[in-house]
């Protein structure tokens, strides 16, 4: 028998039913780490419970964000075996919340308006600092993002900005073209790009490039190798990372310069793919070597 597909009422009350699990898991993990001895550090903040409970609870957009970016939370935490059973739930809170965010965008788009307008309503404890600035908009990443884990114990931590980072899109030609005739095909500069287009082959692949907001990478040098052998492990940290350690302390860790670099500070790789100009400006394209 087939199941008739759920109607949009009840996915909106699953959502919201998620979204509550997710804030009552993150408390109880907050009133874990209040109750626990564990040393913790915490990135240009004091590591207190007000300061954990802000970090997992940043579901707001500020003021002038950028709707594609998120707000970072660095620090971290020697967590007993309470504390990472009490992160998996929220980890798993998480995961479930996004499972349901990812049906309704691809099922049901427009109910993603309405749940970011009911979501806040149902806590509204949760943004009170805004109060008076107009209605808080949920940032739906912000509230997803996994807390990042080490999945055993380590012993020492060096944490440095990655200021480089990149994502490379590969298209077709006939991809790229699509996306120059969705601009006004009347302006000079998009006629030319068209013409620059129609003289490369068919068949050559180009790629679309995005930079990226600098972010904090962690870099994890366990006490022990894990079952693969690996004695390492690099990760990206925008929330604050949990450290098993059975004896509530920190490992060895770095200070951070508390600003990214200015300017590129590693080497460019001399097998780097790309040209190092965009072929097609308007739409960051590149041809590769």
């Amino acid at each position: 028998m087939t199941l008739a597909p759920a109607p949009t009422y009840r996915l909106l009350a699953e959502l919201e039913l998620a979204f509550d699990k997710l804030i009552e898991r993150s408390e109880a993990l907050v009133a874990t780490y209040a109750a626990s001895p564990a040393e913790a550090w915490a990135f240009k903040a004091e590591a207190s419970t007000e300061w954990l409970r802000r970090a997992l609870l940043d579901f707001w957009y500020a003021d002038g964000q950028d709707g594609r970016a998120t707000r970072s939370h660095v620090g971290l935490v020697a967590a007993d075996d309470a504390l990472m059973a009490a992160v998996s739930k929220v980890n798993a809170a998480k995961a479930d919340f996004a499972a349901r965010l990812a049906h309704i965008r691809d099922h049901h788009p427009p109910l993603l308006a309405e749940a970011k307008a009911v979501l806040p309503f149902r806590h509204p404890e949760l943004h009170d600092h805004l109060r008076g600035s107009g209605l808080a908009r949920l940032h739906l990443k912000q509230c997803w993002r996994a807390i990042p884990v080490a999945e055993a114990p380590v012993a020492r931590v060096r944490l440095a900005w990655y200021a480089s980072g990149r994502s490379i899109k590969r298209l077709s030609v006939r991809e790229v073209e699509k996306k120059l005739l969705a601009l006004d095909t009347d302006a000079p500069h998009v006629r030319i790009q068209l013409r620059k287009l129609a003289a490369l082959p068919s068949a050559e692949p180009l790629a679309q490039v995005q930079s990226q907001a600098p972010l904090m990478r962690a870099n994890l040098f366990y006490c022990e190798p894990l079952e693969d052998g690996r004695t390492r492990r690099a990760m990206n940290v925008a929330l604050p990372l949990f450290l098993p350690a059975p004896r509530g302390r920190l490992p060895d860790h770095n200070l951070p310069p508390a600003a990214p670099p200015q300017s590129r500070t590693r080497a460019r790789r001399s097998d780097e793919k790309l040209e190092d100009t965009p072929y097609l400006p308007s739409l960051r394209i590149y041809r590769y070597r």
